[in-house]
């Protein structure tokens, strides 16, 4: 296909240079990418071949200038195969990952172009750099070091073959999870929804016609669906086949069953890590980040461990009072957990989902997050109408400064659709950067959420509005982003770090003037009133057990698989139990992901042996949060002032330690954390 003709290889002469999504189709990415991994491997040949000596303009500046045009074909392309696949995209998925892969370690690979660098690093006190210069070059030498660049040329071979084959399992992976969830549907007749909410049956109802049951009512594995199920249904014989359904994604026993896959993926990272020097694929992955090590990690988890266990000994007991009360005759199981705790809920605080979940309206908790990103950051969101985008749920949104300059366009895509991978995330079409002329982002948020039936509004529960937050939060780490280079954009910071914006911005919703504002009943759209306000407010640690347990689960067991070689004798699925019962999880409680579908830690190793990750980051946004409380003001301008300055702005110019201390004056203890889950006795 001739470039002209091929809109992925045109300059993009669009509103905000958004990609042309109305002119692309499946089969334009495949040549595409040929075209640009050529144009980006002549590059990298002419940096490393370059004759004059190595400066970092002709080598880590030309490093950071080259590949654009694979880096914007990769964004469209990554971004739809997550969002609205089929497949041709499929397939182009499967075929590209390991080539791509090779051409990544090729790059890193390349012993002239290493040469370069590493000379660079050797002399870097003397080359008269910025701190953001020094950085990027650091950051630049360590990632060709992480990727092999000092191996020799066998080791380099093989460990090429390594990452290309991870890469095509880890696209297996994803595919197979996304099978199992497309596939599956549960459908009802009116008498099968006893204690289900009008809006959860009209979107029930909406979701079989669109499925092509009309006159039904469906559920299906998307979180808000299944969960907002497994909370209402007074079925418990449905209540559990979803719950079966749900934990066993991935696990089918057929040909969308992960567990070799997992197998397979496990021994080559820990080879990989062999490969590079460490003793397994934690203490690699670690290396790069805050905690460090594996033990620091397992530190954090046990001191949030125990009280969490004992904390939801205490909400079993409380459950299984409730069905002894009701004379039921049976010992509660994980199928029950979710439906009994909102029962105990609507006793000890009078509040459940029903209650709540009119006065958390989509449209409204959207102007919710915006004002909150106003009165902290000054940005003010426009809708804009009629952009060619990716699918006809999708809205875009220009953010602009306080002097109405723009800042970044932000695309937001909020419904479930079987086309899409669970869950809910943050990506971009297009990062910041300075290196250039100013270059501002087109910044992406992504979540499951079960559409409201025709004309009427979609209602969230409690746990989808802070995703809405959480997922805003990272969106903002993007699009306040304010760096010279690529590398180090909005959210290229240490994993661990990366969830702090995220998850300091979710403290914001439950702010009782954001609450106030914009919590208002569909119907009425009368305010919240106080008195549910401050039910809210008192229920805050509510079910914290329970959820502490499933997540810091999930952490150990990503931790465990990791750390140590697997077992030739054990299956996937006994080293998750055995790996379980050493820290005495409850049965009634299962992980929040368990292996088969744990996509975090392999879709990609993103999360691998980084799960922790959110806790490690509740830590810091625990912390933080009280340096507005310690003000009396939730958006006192001074405190957000340096926390866009020194965490928002920043990207990954400074390492995340020092960035935190820039913003706090010092690093954070645990107390504030277990205050937040309400394991401390300090009072706040």
């Amino acid at each position: 296909m001739p470039h002209s003709t091929n809109p992925l290889l045109t300059t993009w002469d669009t509103p905000f240079g958004l990609p042309p999504f109305g002119a692309i189709k499946s089969e334009d990415f495949s040549p595409a990418f040929d075209v640009a991994l050529s144009s980006h491997k002549a590059e990298i040949d002419a940096i490393a071949q370059n004759p004059e000596s190595p400066s970092f303009e002709n080598t880590i500046e030309a490093l950071e200038r080259a590949g654009k045009t694979l880096t914007d074909v990769g964004s469209v392309f990554w971004n739809l195969t997550a969002t609205d696949t089929n497949p041709a995209l499929q397939a182009s998925e499967r075929e590209m990952a390991a080539a791509l892969s090779r051409h990544a370690s090729e790059i890193s690979m390349n012993k002239a172009l290493f040469a370069r660098v590493d000379a660079l690093h050797e002399k870097r006190a003397g080359l008269g750099l910025t701190a953001e210069q020094r950085r990027v070059l650091e950051l630049t030498h360590k990632n060709f070091v992480r990727a092999g660049a000092r191996l020799d040329e066998k080791q380099k071979e093989r460990l090429k073959g390594i990452m290309e084959r991870l890469a095509t399992l880890s696209t297996s992976f994803s595919q197979n999870v996304l099978a199992d969830e497309s596939a599956w549907l549960l459908l009802l007749d009116e008498e099968d929804l006893d204690g289900l909410s009008p809006d959860f049956r009209a979107a029930a109802a909406r979701l079989a016609i669109e499925r092509g049951a009309p006159g039904k009512y469906a559920v299906s594995l998307a979180r808000s669906s299944a969960e907002t199920f497994l909370q209402s249904s007074a079925r418990r014989d449905l209540r559990e086949i979803v719950y079966r359904a749900w934990t066993r994604r991935g696990e089918s026993g057929g040909e969308t069953d992960n567990a070799a896959v997992i197998r397979e993926m496990l021994e080559l990272r820990e080879e990989r890590a062999t490969l590079l020097g460490f003793e397994s694929f934690a203490d690699y992955k670690l290396d790069d980040t805050m905690a460090k090590t594996p033990e620091a990690v397992r530190d954090l988890l046990d001191r949030v461990w125990t009280p969490a266990l004992a904390r939801a000994a205490e909400e079993r007991a409380n459950i299984q009072a409730l069905v002894d009360a009701e004379g039921a005759n049976f010992e509660v199981a994980g199928h029950d957990w979710r439906y009994y705790a909102e029962r105990v809920r609507k006793d000890f605080y009078d509040l459940d989902q029903t209650t709540l979940r009119p006065y958390f309206q989509l449209d409204r908790m959207i102007e919710a997050a915006f004002h909150v990103a106003e009165r902290l950051f000054g940005l003010r969101f426009v809708a804009q109408e009629g952009l060619d985008l990716y699918h006809p749920d999708v809205r875009a949104f220009e953010a602009l400064d306080r002097d109405g300059r723009h800042v970044a366009l932000f695309l937001a895509d909020y419904f479930a659709r079987p086309s899409k991978r669970s869950g809910a995330w943050m990506s971009d079409f297009r990062s910041q950067h300075k290196l250039d002329g100013e270059v501002r982002p087109i910044i992406v948020n992504v979540m499951n959420f079960t559409k409201g039936a025709e004309g009427e509004p979609t209602l969230l529960s409690l746990d989808d509005a802070r995703t809405l937050f959480h997922e805003f939060g990272h969106a903002l780490h993007g699009m306040l982003s304010d760096v010279t280079y690529p590398l180090v954009s909005g959210t290229s910071v240490a994993r661990d770090f990366v969830e702090l914006p995220s998850q300091l911005f979710e403290h914001w919703l439950l702010e009782p003037a954001v609450l106030k504002q914009f919590a208002r009943h569909a119907e009425t759209g009368a305010p919240m009133p106080d008195d549910l306000l401050q039910r809210i407010a008192a229920s805050r640690h509510f079910n914290q057990g329970f959820a502490t347990v499933e997540f810091c689960a999930s952490a150990y067991v990503d931790l465990d698989i990791h750390a140590q070689s697997f077992p030739e004798d054990l299956s996937v699925g006994d080293f998750e139990r055995e790996s379980l019962a050493k820290i005495r999880m409850p049965e009634e409680i299962v992980m929040r992901h368990r292996l088969p579908h744990f996509s975090h830690i392999f879709s990609g190793d993103g999360y691998s042996a980084g799960y922790y990750s959110y806790l490690w980051a509740e830590a810091l946004d625990a912390d933080a949060f009280e340096a507005f409380k310690e003000t009396g003001d939730p958006f006192d301008a001074d405190v957000a002032e340096k926390l866009k300055t020194f965490i928002y702005a920043a990207g990954g110019r400074q390492d995340a330690a020092d960035a935190y201390t820039s913003f706090r004056g010092r690093m954070p203890t645990a107390e504030p954390l277990l205050r937040q889950r309400g394991f401390s006795n300090t009072t706040t």
